[in-house]
C-alpha cells in the first residue's frame, strides 16, 4: 500500500473515532440528573398517545431514536385519515411477512438503491406503466411470468435492460 493512500486511511479513521467521541461526549453531556434527550414529558398529548407503547421504557431510548421517534410521531399526526390508512396498511402487509420474506426485500431495495440513478428512474417508470394496467392483465402477466423457466426469466430481464 503507497504511503498516500495509507495517510488517506489513518485519516479517515482518525476522523471516524473522532466522530465517535463526539457522539459519545455530546450524549453525556446533559449530566446525571438530566437524562439526554427527549423527556416523555415534553412530547405533545398526541404524540405521547401515538408513541403509548414506548412510554414505560422511553427513558432508557438512546438519544436518536427518541428524536426519530418523536419525528415520526409529528408525521404521523400530520397525514391526512386517507394517507394514514394507507400506511397502516402497508404496515400490515409487512407484519404478515416471514424473516426471510423481509430479508430479501431489504437486499433487493439495498440493491436498487445502488443503482445509477438513470436505471432506478427507469425501473420506477416500467412500474409507474405496470401499476396504471387493468387488475386483470396484471394478474395475467404476472402468472406469464411465473410459468417461465429460469433461463426465460433470465432472457426476458436482460432483453427489458437498456443497451
Amino acid at each position: 500500500m503507497n504511503t498516500r493512500l495509507r495517510q488517506l486511511l489513518a485519516l479517515l479513521l482518525m476522523v471516524a473515532a473522532l466522530s465517535c467521541f463526539m457522539s459519545n461526549a455530546s450524549a453525556q453531556q446533559a449530566g446525571p440528573d438530566e437524562p439526554a434527550g427527549v423527556k416523555w414529558q415534553d412530547l405533545s398529548a398526541a404524540q405521547r398517545k401515538v408513541l403509548g407503547n414506548f412510554e414505560s421504557r422511553w427513558s432508557q431510548l438512546p438519544l436518536a431514536r427518541q428524536r426519530s421517534l418523536a419525528n415520526g410521531a409529528q408525521r404521523w399526526l400530520s397525514m391526512p385519515p386517507e394517507q394514514r390508512t394507507h400506511a397502516r396498511e402497508r404496515f400490515q402487509r409487512w407484519q404478515s411477512l416471514d424473516k426471510d420474506q423481509r430479508r430479501k426485500i431489504r437486499s433487493r431495495y439495498q440493491e436498487f438503491n445502488h443503482l445509477p440513478p438513470a436505471e432506478q428512474a427507469r425501473i420506477r417508470k416500467n412500474f409507474r406503466r405496470f401499476q396504471s394496467l387493468p387488475p386483470e392483465q396484471r394478474k395475467e402477466l404476472r402468472q406469464r411470468f411465473r410459468d417461465l423457466t429460469p433461463q426465460q426469466r433470465k432472457r426476458l430481464r436482460e432483453n427489458l435492460r437498456p443497451r
